[in-house]
């Protein structure tokens, strides 16, 4: 086998190694940490964040519907509305 081949199959092995190796700490770290939270704490913590998404998702539901009014409508309208908002 070539030297060169030899230093980077050692070399792409340690890298694999290592990343693998800080993806499972960075895992087991936050397992730890969930198992710490009291389930009253968690489903707390789920239903803002499940609040703060529904508000996102209702946000994004509003802003596609004007795109779709804006895509579909046709380009006399479009244009008249802008000229009587200037």
């Amino acid at each position: 086998m070539d030297d060169n081949l030899a230093i980077f199959l050692v070399m792409t092995v340690s890298i694999a190694a290592a990343v693998i190796l800080t993806l499972s700490r960075a895992w087991l770290q936050s397992r730890h940490k969930l198992a710490q939270i009291g389930a009253g704490e968690r489903i707390a913590a789920l239903g803002s964040e499940n609040a703060r998404l529904t508000g996102e998702v209702s946000r994004l539901v509003e802003r596609m519907a004007v795109l779709e009014r804006i895509a579909t409508d046709p380009g006399e309208r479009t244009a008249r509305e802008i000229e009587m908002l200037r």
